[in-house]
């Protein structure tokens, strides 16, 4: 099987030695592949390289065909300014740019192009999922990390519906959330400490918002040496630790078994010595197994859950747990959320098209009172808009020393001086 340095090396002489990038547009399926295998040959002869007869066709078949799957969309797809695709139908193709939402001038010939185009991408995904009319919807995961949701008809009214939410390569590291002002050099410092400390940290927010991409930026920031399972129905985390075990959900099959849902794998990853559990976006009943793993010990899960504020996504969490049926009091559900989630991170998409962290909130039960307290512990004060529409404000930080402190201390890991007050 072809190593990745020899496809690094074949993608890297495609790029800069040949036209494929001004070329593949104006070819079909099979110029592309002959160009593309006499590119193959021409770099195996100037670097003397062997490449086997089935090393060389897989790699043809796999380039061309997330090349040519695409369509009409492949310039959307290449263009990096470009978060999210919308596809609603055959003649209306709208796309996210800089938080912003236009229509394109893109169009299908008809709804069985668009059609046609889907069953090609999803093929070229390397999944085993199905779209059909028996099957009419369906979420799967891009070679590249972008995430894609299909409807079909009879569900959609409107003929095939694809929402496309891309992968950005580009915001891998905590400074390029604070050049983006997502966050501020404090909020990182506090998160960071926070991963390291193995806080229970919830980031929630709106469909967009970013929770997905800050937490996987923040992510980088756990221990190398912690065996971490990632749970999730889509696959979208990409941590970069070597000791990472991805699980992701099933759906049924086609006789109406055989589904494996958040909740089975996360009882499941619980017997697979997890120093570390991430899930993605929770729904359900997975709430409850995660709030009692937290409580039996299980320091240092990261969840990601839809929320408009802090205090809506413990209401959420609280919720879930009740949707359960356990025998519990609401009173005894609320202590118990609040005595495992250590903060609540919310991030919120701006009218200006700009992702911002409005919140990190400390939640703790307070037995003096006899409730559930919610202290921020940085907070985003808007102040209107300048003269380019572009939203002012200011991270204003609470200096009081948050609940979770003694955690800190218990693992002996600090907060730069007069970070909290004393």
């Amino acid at each position: 099987m072809m190593n990745d340095e020899v496809k690094n090396k074949l993608n890297r002489y495609l790029i800069n030695q040949t036209d494929f990038l001004k070329a593949k547009d104006k070819m079909t399926e099979d110029q592309l592949r002959i160009f593309v295998d006499k590119a193959i040959s021409d770099m195996c002869h100037e670097h003397n390289i062997e490449i086997m007869a089935e090393d060389r066709m897989s790699f043809i078949r796999e380039l061309v065909s997330a090349v040519i799957s695409m369509g009409p969309l492949r310039p959307l797809m290449e263009d990096r300014s470009v978060t999210e695709i919308m596809v609603n139908g055959a003649r209306q193709i709208y796309i996210q740019r800089r938080g912003k939402i236009t229509l394109t001038d893109i169009k299908f010939d008809d709804n069985r192009h668009l059609f046609h185009t889907i069953q090609k991408i999803l093929a070229g995904a390397g999944t085993n999922k199905r779209v059909d009319e028996s099957s009419p919807y369906v979420d799967f995961s891009l070679s590249d990390g972008s995430r894609v949701n299909v409807i079909l008809p009879p569900c959609s009214l409107i003929g095939p519906v694809m929402t496309i939410r891309k992968f950005k390569e580009d915001i891998a590291t905590v400074d390029d959330l604070i050049n983006l002002g997502t966050l501020d050099k404090k909020i990182a410092t506090l998160l960071t400490i926070g991963m390291r400390a193995k806080l229970n940290v919830v980031f929630c927010g709106s469909t967009g918002a970013g929770k997905t991409t800050t937490l996987n930026v923040l992510s980088r920031h756990l221990p190398e040496d912690e065996r971490i399972i990632t749970i999730e129905d889509t696959p979208e985390l990409r941590l970069l630790q070597k000791h990472v075990v991805t699980l992701a959900t099933k759906p049924v099959n086609i006789e109406g078994r055989g589904e494996i849902t958040m909740r089975d794998l996360f009882v499941n990853s619980l017997r697979m010595r997890p120093d570390r559990i991430i899930l993605g976006e929770i729904r359900g009943g997975e709430m409850l197994d995660l709030i009692q793993s937290i409580s039996s010990g299980h320091s240092g899960s990261l969840a990601i859950v839809h929320a408009e504020t802090p205090e809506d996504c413990f209401n959420r969490m609280v919720t879930m747990m009740l949707m359960t049926g356990i025998q519990l009091s609401p009173e005894e559900i609320q202590k118990q959320v609040a005595r495992a989630i250590d903060l609540i991170v919310h991030i919120e998409l701006f009218l200006d098209g700009k992702r911002r962290v409005t919140a990190v909130t400390d939640i703790f039960f307070d037995p003096d009172k006899g409730k559930v307290v919610f202290q921020d512990v940085v907070t985003f004060i808007q102040k209107g808009l300048n003269e380019k529409g572009e939203v002012k404000g200011e991270w204003v930080m609470n200096k009081k020393k948050p609940s979770f402190y003694k955690k800190l201390e218990k693992r002996n890991i600090k907060f730069p001086e007069g970070f909290f007050e004393s």
